[in-house]
């Protein structure tokens, strides 16, 4: 193998690497902000874990953030307003990113 070819699999790889990080980082996310929106909710246990379920899935929707924005800003409505949801998403990133870096 040459020297081209073992540093194009480096960054492959490096690559691949970084893009499940930023996954699991999104998903811990996600997880945070739908127990977030299910306590301001009023919601019992069990309906927030399966609140939790439904905020990841809407990360599935497009690319980016704005169809969990949108998913929150839906069903907060009256409870709490856009800019406070995304001040919520940006602290969660920040606190799954430390929570992963630590681990």
């Amino acid at each position: 193998m040459s020297t081209f070819d073992e540093r194009k699999d480096g960054f492959e790889n490096k690559f691949a690497h970084e893009q499940n990080i930023t996954f699991k980082i999104e998903a811990l996310r996600n997880k945070m902000l739908g127990a977030w929106a299910a306590e301001v909710k009023g919601l019992d246990e069990q309906e927030t874990q399966q609140y939790i379920k439904d905020v990841v899935k809407s990360d599935f929707q497009e690319a980016g953030d704005e169809d969990v924005f949108r998913k929150l800003k839906v069903d907060l409505e009256g409870l709490v307003d856009g800019q406070s949801i995304r001040a919520k998403m940006n602290e969660c990133l920040q606190a799954a990113r430390d929570r992963l870096s630590n681990s």
